[in-house]
């Protein structure tokens, strides 16, 4: 694989990076964005890709690494990663982890995607992260039964007039959370409780904390509308609301 000239100093410059990038980042791509080719893999994501057989997960698959890599290439203020010098690899967990020429990257990452829409938040060291999308729609009349906390269908039971926000809502924080704990949905939803803010206009960022029941390990989140999705970004540490990279 031919390496971009510029890669080794990009590794070089990452604390630099690091400093200019402050809080959580995110940024949204959609499956129109993505080049026809796969030039932009490396050979070992190259191969990750052929081993799927079925075309929804190949896409999903290449939607998220595309959308991870945009990300991480915008946090560097001008300083840039090649695409192919970059790598997202799946931890044992699963969870998904950025290398730059086998070396990691410096950035924590999370990926979410739904209707050929993917959503990629990053934040600067080795902070826990997790986020979520999720399009907002009805769910099953038992969904919050048999998946959230009693707390959790108390919330969702008292806004009647939005209630497939509330529970889209809901169930999008603890997948956020999950992903944070790097647990997924291996782990009971409903071992994760969580406490939303409604206030606010669209479009915008509101605030929800997130408590792990198994652990009393508290998160910090925040969640927003845009277009019939919703957006959750969870983080181990506070934070000031997201910033969308450009």
């Amino acid at each position: 694989m031919k390496k971009d000239p510029k890669s080794s100093r990009d590794i070089q410059n990452q604390s630099g990076l690091r400093n200019r990038a402050s809080g959580i980042l995110w940024l949204v791509q959609t499956a129109s964005q993505i080049p026809g080719h796969d030039d932009w893999l490396s050979e070992s994501e190259q191969s990750v890709l052929a081993g799927f057989r079925f075309p929804k997960r190949r896409n999903d698959w290449r939607l998220g690494r595309w959308t991870a890599k945009q990300a991480i290439q915008a946090c560097g203020a001008g300083t840039k990663f090649s695409l192919q010098s970059l790598e997202i690899r799946a931890a044992e967990d699963g969870a998904p982890e950025a290398f730059a020429e086998g070396q990691p990257a410096g950035f924590s990452i999370s990926i979410s995607h739904s209707r050929d829409r993917s959503l990629c938040a990053v934040v600067p060291g080795s902070a826990s992260i997790g986020c979520d999308l999720e399009w907002i729609e009805p769910r099953e009349e038992n969904f919050a039964a048999d998946y959230f906390t009693p707390e959790e269908v108390s919330i969702v039971l008292g806004r009647p007039q939005e209630s497939a926000l509330a529970v889209n809502l809901v169930w999008s924080a603890k997948e956020a959370v999950l992903k944070a704990i790097r647990k997924g949905l291996s782990r009971d939803t409903r071992s994760v409780l969580i406490r939303p803010d409604f206030g606010g206009a669209e479009d915008s960022w509101h605030a929800w904390t997130g408590l792990c029941l198994e652990s009393s390990r508290l998160f910090h989140g925040w969640w927003r509308t845009t277009g019939g999705f919703i957006y959750t970004i969870a983080s181990d540490q506070q934070t000031t609301p997201p910033q969308e990279l450009r």
